[in-house]
C-alpha cells in the first residue's frame, strides 16, 4: 500500500512539473515584454521642454552657454558672437545660436507648437526586471521594478563636454538606471498604466 501511495505521489509530482505547476509561477518575461513595447514610444531629451532657435546667450552667463555650447562643439548649432546695445547703461557680448544642417537631421520637431523641437537621444530598454509586488501568481496588477538602458545613444551625445553639460544624459549613459512600473492584466496580455522612466526626465533647459 506504502508503495502504491509513493508511486502515486511521484506520478502527479512528475506530470505537476511537466505541464501544470509552472502556471503559479509569475511570467516576468512578459513584464519585460510589455515594458519594451511601452518603452519604445518614451523618447529621453536634452532639454526639458521644446526650445526654439535660434538662442541668443550672454557670453558671460556659463549657465545660459554651457549647454549651447556644448551642442555647437558637436556641431549641431552655430555660433555668432554679437554685441547687444542696452539702453543707458551700453552694450554686452551675447552668442546667437541656431540649428545647423547636421542639428536638423537629428532634430525632434513638436508639432503642437510650430518652431519648436529638441534634441532626442533615445528610448528607454529593460535590461533586468528585479523584483514584483505582489508575490501572488494570479494577481491581475503589478509594482515591477526593474533596470534600464538608453537603446542606440548617437555619436554626438559620446562627448566629456556634452556629457557635463547635460546631467541627466551623463546618468543615463554611465549604467543602467532603476525604474518602476504599475502593469494591469487585459484580455491582450499586460498593460503599462505608468513607468518611471517617464516620457522625457532630462536635464533642465538652458536659460
Amino acid at each position: 500500500m506504502r508503495s502504491g501511495k509513493l508511486t502515486v505521489i511521484l506520478v502527479a509530482g512528475t506530470i505537476c512539473l511537466a505541464s501544470g505547476c509552472r502556471k503559479n509561477q509569475v511570467d516576468t518575461g512578459a513584464f519585460e515584454s510589455a515594458l519594451n513595447n511601452y518603452l519604445s514610444s518614451q523618447q529621453q531629451c536634452l532639454f526639458g521642454a521644446p526650445i526654439k532657435f535660434p538662442q541668443q546667450a550672454d557670453t558671460s552667463s556659463d549657465e545660459q552657454t554651457k549647454q549651447f555650447d556644448a551642442l555647437t562643439d558637436q556641431g549641431m548649432l552655430t555660433r555668432k558672437p554679437e554685441e547687444k546695445k542696452r539702453f543707458l547703461i551700453g552694450s554686452k557680448q551675447v552668442n546667437d545660436y541656431d540649428l545647423s544642417d547636421k542639428g536638423r537631421s537629428s532634430w525632434t520637431v513638436d508639432a503642437s507648437q510650430p518652431g519648436y523641437g529638441n534634441f532626442c537621444y533615445g528610448h528607454p530598454e529593460v535590461t533586468a526586471i528585479d523584483g514584483y509586488t505582489p508575490a501572488a501568481p494570479d494577481a491581475a496588477q503589478y509594482t515591477v521594478s526593474y533596470h534600464y538602458k538608453i537603446a542606440s545613444l548617437p555619436d554626438w551625445t559620446n562627448n566629456a563636454e556634452m556629457r557635463t553639460a547635460f546631467p541627466r544624459l551623463n546618468a543615463q549613459s554611465a549604467a543602467p538606471q532603476a525604474g518602476t512600473a504599475t502593469l494591469m492584466k487585459s484580455s491582450n496580455g499586460w498593460v503599462v498604466q505608468n513607468a518611471q522612466p517617464a516620457a522625457n526626465e532630462p536635464s533642465s533647459p538652458a536659460q
